[in-house]
């Protein structure tokens, strides 16, 4: 029934939207006939400044715009060196169709000298695009995303970061400041929609100018956020209280200032009705705003945490979550030459979990029931410091400092027919970044660049389980498994890392389209590891297992030193970049009173090649050839534990894998009629790749990395479709991903493939002064060797004003879910819903907002997964446990 009404919604809200309007189209030219690419033309309803429709000319110099029947307009047409020239239109009740060509006189002033009574909704200057929010919003928003939501081309995804043009955004600027650099989400969800003027994408950004010509920074977008003038040089912001049954409260102020010599941000936020303000996700993923100078070296080694794994909320929702965040963002420049910003970031939240869960094992037939009762504790804290010194145009230093340190623990109560067992992990990690940069043009043939990164991190991770039988029979515990012995088992661990990335490019340019670019470069790194298992007796002694396969003391290091050679010209529509690097490699690990030293030389070539079409319109294709190496924790021999079912250990004769990753990518933005198009195709194959070697003891777990022989392969495919029309944005987006996946399991070949699909799409109205909806429809398609799952997911939300001060929104998602294990022959059904709603009251021009919150609304009490896993061949069925539904009363001040 519901995927019914939501196609149908689908086929008649067009109609709807459409049934009345007028079309206007035509050509704006100037005198000798040449077509005007990139003129506006907006239609006014004639005697007012009610903005009904815009657009922005294509190269053709073709227009269109939608306008109501039976209305007067004044059409407003400008271009940059043209007289504004004013079009009276009039539509009647039988208009359908209105051609008007118009041809623009030059002007002896340029468009920015000529007075403009008018704000234009779009305007672009060079690879900036300026958006007027005002335009395109109702005053209902709450928040920046929900501006960026209404843009063009602009979205937001999953995890509230902003993309443009289906490219993730780098970072966002409040008039030309960072705000907390290194993450969107922090931006998205705190900036008051209020307080928004107009919002610049900067496209090909790149801070330091003299290297924008001679890098490739297609993929580099920033977001700048205008503020409007009653927010400059005072301070604004917020103060957010709520509280509701079931002891729910939230406590939120934020303060922001802004002038051209300084900022100051400030952000807060107390709360346990599920929505944390940051996550360990996040936290794990924000990365300061370092550049990543090392990435297009042709190696990967990424240096791995020595973590042992923590639970994280699923969709940010579990049975209770508590949450104190409080962050402090900042700028200043005492001189046009010296900038100095910063942040730091803390967060304290507490989880509790529940899940239900049935495992089939398919060849040893049984199965096994158990519920997971877990206590998660998380204290975070990150900061960074940075300093830019740009005396002049030819020369740009910047020197960040970023650290991040964490306390994290997880205390699990695991219930189950094979094997009960209480689980409690904690770590510590910490680690501090240190990045320093200069950019040096010495004339106009000559660059020099020079990137340093310094990483020290460090953790010791321990490990604690008790169980009710004896895990691993490679482990020498002492008990009997009579159901009331208690198996103490605790592993202790420490793992540090120093780590010097370093490079010098020198660039030469043949031409102003052409350039050599000569690359010197290394990696360095040092890992310590140690670790050893040990078990408490009933008689308050120790067991320590001092065997070497269970205990670690080991040292690695890894060197890499190249020598790149890059060659970039544009010629015509063509821009071809290919490069080779020379990699000398070194590793060596000293354990069991032995060294293993390797030396390894590779060159690995790349191509970047690119299409332009149109300005807006391009095909890319890159090809390149990187290794990969492990780090300490895949050399390590001796075992540790994971987790009460695995345990792992290193492999010190791994060598490095190698990688061939293709890609081909389309992108498309119309300004003249809103529509932006994406398309990928990627292939990657893995050749040597590093696999684990595992052995299957009952339900437990033990093994090793080894070396494949066969490859891995993934051939995937991205498209994305988005229109805007002038109360009408559509979005689709469709992902295909087939994997072939080569396994080992009690030394037994196992190859298995999967396929994965994804398809959404939906349609909102983008009406100023009526209800506004969104509808759509996502379906999840997972096919592996043994099984497959279905997931059907209409949604719907909304936002209506009503009564002049009242404001409704709501989000709805309804989840069918279907899976199929192929073996037994058996299938699951599960359905459920989530409904959140929102009532907002506040008087015009007051600053005090009421707000009354329904969440879960449908009472939705877990969310069901299942999942076939290929080595154990069994089948998992899962329920996870959320918050029930509860109301909230919150009040919020605008400062």
């Amino acid at each position: 029934m519901i995927r019914t009404l939501i196609i149908a919604f689908f086929i008649l809200f067009p109609l709807i939207i459409f049934s009345q309007n007028v079309k206007l189209e035509g050509i704006v030219k100037d005198k000798d006939n040449n077509p005007l690419e990139m003129a506006n033309v907006i239609a006014f309803k004639k005697g007012t400044n009610f903005l009904q429709s815009y657009s922005i000319t294509d190269s053709k110099g073709n227009y269109k715009l939608s306008l109501e029947q039976n209305e007067a307009y004044t059409l407003k047409v400008s271009y940059l060196g043209f007289e504004t020239k004013n079009v009276e239109i009039t539509t009647t009740n039988s208009s359908t169709e209105i051609e008007e060509i118009i041809v623009l006189t030059e002007s002896n002033e340029s468009l920015n000298e000529v007075q403009i009574t008018y704000e234009m909704p779009v305007k672009i200057i060079g690879d900036t695009i300026i958006y007027n929010a005002d335009s395109f919003t109702s005053g209902k928003e709450k928040k920046l995303e929900d501006v960026l939501k209404k843009l063009p081309g602009i979205d937001i995804d999953d995890n509230g970061e902003v993309e443009v043009e289906g490219k993730k955004v780098q970072k966002v600027l409040v008039e030309g400041k960072a705000f907390f650099d290194g993450d969107s989400k922090l931006a998205t969800q705190n900036i008051p929609a209020s307080a928004i003027d107009k919002v610049q994408v900067l496209k090909n950004y790149n801070e330091v100018s003299g290297m924008r010509g001679v890098t490739n920074n297609e993929d580099n977008i920033v977001i700048n956020i205008k503020l409007k003038q009653g927010k400059k040089r005072f301070w604004f912001g917020e103060v957010n209280a709520g509280v509701g049954d079931s002891k729910k409260h939230i406590v939120s102020p934020k303060l922001f200032y802004y002038s051209p010599e300084k900022s100051i941000n400030l952000l807060a936020d107390i709360n346990n009705i599920s929505e944390p303000p940051f996550t360990m996700r996040d936290y794990f993923r924000f990365t300061g705003g370092l550049r990543g100078g090392m990435s297009s070296s042709g190696t990967n080694f990424n240096i791995s945490s020595g973590g042992l794994g923590f639970l994280t909320a699923q969709n940010n929702n579990a049975i209770e979550i508590n949450s104190k965040f409080g962050a402090l963002n900042f700028s200043l420049a005492p001189k046009k030459t010296f900038n100095f910003n910063g942040f730091a970031i803390v967060n304290n939240s507490d989880t509790d979990m529940l899940t239900k869960a049935s495992t089939i094992y398919n060849k040893l037939n049984f199965t096994e029931e158990s519920s997971t009762s877990t206590i998660q504790g998380s204290k975070l804290g990150m900061f960074k410091l940075s300093n830019t010194y740009e005396p002049n145009a030819n020369l740009h230093i910047d020197y960040d400092i970023f650290g991040k340190i964490s306390e994290q623990t997880e205390f699990n109560d695991v219930t189950s027919t094979s094997r009960s067992a209480d689980t409690y992990k904690v770590e510590k990690p910490l680690s501090f970044n240190q990045n320093f940069n200069v950019y040096y043009t010495v004339n106009e043939k000559n660059i020099f660049s020079a990137e340093i990164q310094y990483l020290y991190q460090k953790d010791k991770p321990l490990y604690n389980s008790l169980a009710t039988s004896q895990p691993f029979i490679i482990l020498p515990s002492v008990g009997i498994e009579d159901g009331n012995y208690i198996f103490d088992i605790i592993q202790n661990k420490k793992l540090s890392t120093n780590k010097l990335d370093a490079k010098l490019d020198y660039y030469y340019l043949l031409t102003p389209k052409s350039n050599i670019n000569l690359t010197l470069g290394t990696t360095l790194s040092n890992q310590n590891l140690t670790s050893g298992i040990f078990q408490n007796l009933d008689n308050g002694t120790v067991l320590n297992f001092n065997q070497p396969d269970l205990n670690n003391d080991v040292s690695f290091n890894f060197s890499d030193i190249f020598l790149g050679l890059h060659y970039k010209i544009v010629s015509g529509k063509f821009t071809l970049n290919p490069g080779v690097s020379l990699h000398q490699y070194s590793t060596n690990d000293f354990q069991l009173g032995a060294d293993n030293k390797v030396n390894s030389t590779k060159l690995l070539p790349d191509v970047y090649v690119i299409l332009q079409l149109k300005s807006s319109e391009s095909l890319r294709f890159n090809y390149a050839i990187e290794t990969q190496f492990s780090d300490i924790e895949n050399i390590a021999g001796g075992y540790v534990m994971s987790n009460y079912k695995s345990l792992i250990r290193g492999n010190r004769a791994l060598k490095n894998a190698l990688y061939r990753n293709y890609s081909l990518n389309y992108y498309s933005f119309s300004m003249f009629s809103f529509t932006n198009v994406r398309a990928s195709v990627n292939y990657s194959k893995r050749e040597n790749s590093i696999k684990n070697n595992s052995e299957l003891i009952g339900i437990d777990r033990i093994s090793y990395p080894v070396n494949s022989n066969f490859a891995d392969e993934t051939l995937s495919a991205n498209f994305r479709y988005g229109k805007t029309y002038s109360r009408l944005k559509t979005n689709f987006r469709a992902s295909v991903s087939n994997s072939i996946y080569n396994n080992i399991v009690n030394n037994e070949a196992l190859k298995s493939k999967t396929l994965t699909q994804s398809y959404q799409g939906s349609i909102a109205s983008k009406f100023k002064n009526a209800p506004n909806f969104e509808v759509g429809y996502e379906k999840s398609i997972n096919n592996y060797s043994n099984s497959n799952s279905v997931t059907n997911r209409p949604f719907a939300n909304m936002e209506i004003g009503f009564l002049k001060n009242f404001i409704l929104t709501a989000d709805y998602s309804h989840y069918n879910y279907k899976s199929t294990f192929k073996k037994l022959n058996n299938e699951t059904k599960n359905t459920y819903s989530f409904l959140n709603a929102n009532l907002y009251y506040q008087q015009k021009d007051s600053k005090w907002e009421f707000k009354i919150s329904a969440v879960n609304f449908t009472n939705n009490v877990a969310i069901n997964t299942d999942s076939y896993n290929e080595i154990s061949d069994s089948n998992l069925t899962s329920f996870y446990y959320v918050q029930p539904r509860f109301y909230l009363f919150s009040i919020k001040y605008n400062l």
